[in-house]
């Protein structure tokens, strides 16, 4: 059986797969034209959809994020 499953990211998950960015850094990458709009915003923040954000840092990936990245 075939799972579809959402999966959702916060700010936290975010960071992480950006390379263990800071807050900051998120917040101003997501200002960026290009970078996935939040599917919704709720109380604890925003939250994305998984594949665009990984869609999007394939895209913009920079060595230092790949190498930071958590395996």
């Amino acid at each position: 059986m075939e799972s579809h499953a959402i999966r959702l990211v916060g700010p936290h998950e975010v960071c992480l797969m950006l390379g263990g960015v800071c807050r900051q850094r998120l917040n101003q990458l997501a200002a960026k034209p290009g970078f996935p709009p939040p599917l919704t915003i709720l109380e604890m923040g925003r939250v994305w959809l998984a594949p665009e954000v990984e869609a999007w840092i394939a895209a913009h990936s920079h060595p230092r994020a790949a190498r930071n990245r958590p395996t």
